[in-house]
């Protein structure tokens, strides 16, 4: 796993991007960046060995590298599903691409998986037991956010469940400073430096845009999902599971 260094060597304004160098050191970037993040995947396989259906196909929008397409490829206990990932990042799609592979090798799973390059607003939803929003909504503009939750709730099966992490914000204006210092002191001791915690905050502003926690379940009970819970919380960080 190559170590991010980014933001040592980069010193100008330009927003982050999911481009071909940090394609290469996303894992590491991941696991030193958001608490919790193991945890989220290993409770994607988790769910979906427990809510996946037969002959049903699932979505991780914004896959990335595919982590959480793994892990629900790893879950899925039925026959006859398909897992869709996807992606608008060119250097993501490449890199996860390879990994899928990789993967199909070693393991010969029976779940096939499709690795589309697309803008997951265009993605139509079909026949959906199971869809992944794994730090993704937060790069979409407010009212395509909307429009998403809606794609998605009409393309879910009943029963059909929604996986939503996000980095959030706290209503308390003194709770959102101290999670923020919490977070930071986690960079930290995972070996961020305080410049390159300070360079890939000004890098992410105004491109991840976080809501509240109660925003999400607004969205999510105005869109039709029946029954929405935070089951992770740490810091700033969650993952909320709806069912449709």
């Amino acid at each position: 796993m190559t170590t991010d260094n980014i933001y040592q060597q980069q010193s100008d304004d330009r927003p982050f991007r999911f481009n071909e160098e940090v394609a290469k050191v996303f894992p590491d970037m991941l696991q030193r960046s958001i608490p919790g993040y193991a945890a989220t995947i290993e409770a994607i396989g988790s769910l979906a060995a427990r809510y996946v259906k037969p002959d049903t196909n699932c979505y991780d929008l914004g896959c990335s590298l595919g982590a959480a397409t793994i892990a629900m490829r790893q879950g899925i206990r039925e026959s006859g599903c398909r897992i869709v990932a996807v992606d608008a990042a060119e250097a993501m799609v490449k890199r996860c691409d390879e990994i899928i592979a990789e993967d199909d090798r070693q393991f010969a799973p029976e779940t096939s998986v499709g690795v589309v390059e697309a803008d997951i607003r265009n993605v139509e939803i079909r026949n959906a037991s199971m869809v992944v929003l794994n730090y993704t909504l937060q790069f979409l503009e407010m009212n395509d956010r909307d429009l998403l939750m809606r794609s998605i709730h009409k393309g879910l099966n009943d029963g059909g469940l929604l996986v939503l992490s996000e980095k959030v914000v706290d209503e308390n204006a003194e709770m959102e400073q101290l999670l923020i210092d919490l977070h930071q002191e986690h960079k930290r001791r995972n070996d961020y430096s305080a410049l390159e915690i300070s360079r890939k905050r000004a890098a992410l502003e105004n491109v991840l845009v976080p809501e509240t926690v109660a925003a999400h379940r607004r969205r999510l009970e105005s869109t039709g999902f029946s029954h929405t819970a935070v089951w992770l919380r740490y810091f700033n960080f969650v993952s909320i599971v709806a069912f449709r």
